[in-house]
């Protein structure tokens, strides 16, 4: 039996970041990374495949990546963690000193009759799988897709650059409601059905009805949607069972509980990305944040704290973005009703000006930043920015404000950069600008 310092359970983003960071913290090159498939695709590239990118191909994550570590294509059936051993499908086992579980996550299948018949489809993260949901999707057709979070919405505007007939069905009041704020999701939904996407919301699918194959959708209202496919993009659960046959804690939202160093209940052995639990910043309850960002982080605290802990986890504040034709949105931190939810009294502000200086340059677009602050303590909280793509590198910098508790004074003094070509002007800079708007609103409050 071969045995190993590192052993490596999950070969997509969490997995292969603890690789990368075990070799560059420790000089560790004794890992062994077990998957079951023989390529990995980017995760967050799926619905992209059916659209923008043409096929599988162009979203596989290179094995180079995981650089001097041994790779192990198998499934990993058991763990043994009084005897340190991993059972693997082919009949060997393997043994560890520590061990990263990165698991990841299945997609929900809800409770709907009909759910079983051909041409229903959901985000499987397996090349062969996507790769048959590609030649399913060639030709034209009607789609219905149960799901207006981001996989739902993305793929629904990928689909509909072929040609399809697109049909968004969404529980909620609004696509996105779960991680935007109100106004983000109307932007969203409005760039959407400009671009002929047909949006339901405040409705859920009763049935899908078909003989052998879907043919039609039936709605909680009664109404009937004819169709030729279903995807399914409601969100995704942790893929755990591993871990809970091995005793391993599991949280209260699904995942694999563990501490802010990422290890479980088993001091050898941590766990990372989807099929981690996942704690607040702002308040250490647990959250069902699954985000290849987030496991990429917590890949790095884990390899990092293999030995000795060195790096902490300070929790999650969920950065998201996507972009719906030619409308980017990015959110970072609570929404107003979250943070309402949590106790926060709050203080909004708001700025907008076009994306580049002067407003004439060629695409040059109005962009939009909304950051929200605690009145108590003056510290940042959130924010979202709409636009152009450009709203993500800006809501990362909106993260990173909030994971330093920057107050909205600080945030109005913050030292920009400006060019005409790449930002706003220094004049109407949307992020200082928001900050100097929410303070404002502030003393003029107190002084009234």
């Amino acid at each position: 039996m071969e045995k190993y310092e590192l052993v490596i359970i999950g070969g997509s983003a969490g997995g292969i970041q603890s690789a990368i960071c075990a070799q560059k913290h420790h000089g560790l090159n004794d890992i062994l990374v077990i998957r079951m498939e023989e390529k990995v695709v980017v995760p967050c590239g799926i619905p992209y495949i059916y659209g923008t990118l043409g096929s599988v191909e162009k979203n596989i994550m290179p094995d180079k990546l995981i650089g001097a570590a041994k790779l192990k294509i198998a499934e990993a059936t058991s763990i043994d963690r009084q005897n340190k051993t991993v059972k693997l499908s082919d009949g060997q086992e393997v043994g560890y000193n520590k061990l990263i579980l990165a698991t990841g996550s299945t997609p929900l299948q809800p409770p709907i009759p009909g759910l079983d018949k051909k041409n229903v489809w959901f985000a499987w993260k397996n090349p062969d799988y996507l790769g048959e949901l590609a030649k399913a999707i060639d030709g034209k057709g009607d789609i219905v897709v149960i799901g207006g979070g981001f996989i739902g919405v993305e793929f629904a505007d990928e689909c509909r650059k072929r040609g399809h007939k697109v049909t968004i069905v969404e529980m909620l009041e609004h696509c996105l409601q779960l991680v935007c704020t109100k106004d983000l999701c109307v932007r969203a939904e409005e760039a959407l059905k400009k671009n002929g996407v047909e949006v339901i919301t405040n409705n859920g699918v009763k049935a899908i009805e078909g003989t052998d194959k879907a043919e039609s959708v039936l709605l909680q209202s009664g109404k009937r949607i004819k169709c030729s496919m279903v995807l399914v993009g409601i969100g995704v659960a942790p893929n755990i069972k591993l871990a809970r046959d091995a005793g391993l804690e599991v949280g209260s939202t699904g995942g694999i509980k563990v501490d802010e160093f990422q290890r479980t209940v088993d001091p050898d052995i941590f766990a990372v990305g989807d099929c981690a639990e996942k704690y607040s910043f702002f308040n250490g309850l647990p959250v069902p944040v699954r985000l290849a960002s987030v496991a990429t982080r917590e890949g790095k605290i884990a390899a990092a704290n293999i030995f000795q802990p060195q790096w902490r986890n300070i929790g999650t504040i969920g950065a998201f973005s996507t972009v719906v034709a030619d409308t980017a949105i990015a959110m970072a931190g609570l929404t107003d009703s979250k943070a309402q939810e949590i106790g926060y009294e709050t203080v909004i502000g708001e700025a907008e000006a076009a994306s580049k200086h002067p407003g004439t340059l060629p695409d040059a677009h109005p962009m939009r930043v909304r950051l929200t602050f605690d009145r108590r303590s003056g510290k940042i909280i959130g924010g979202c920015a709409c636009c152009t793509q450009t709203v993500g590198e800006v809501v990362n910098i909106i993260a990173s404000a909030i994971v330093n508790e920057m107050t909205m004074e600080q945030i109005a003094m913050f030292p920009m950069g400006t060019h005409p070509w790449l930002t706003a002007s220094p004049l109407a800079y949307q992020i200082t600008d928001a900050a100097s708007n929410a303070l404002h609103k502030s003393i003029n409050t107190v002084k009234s």
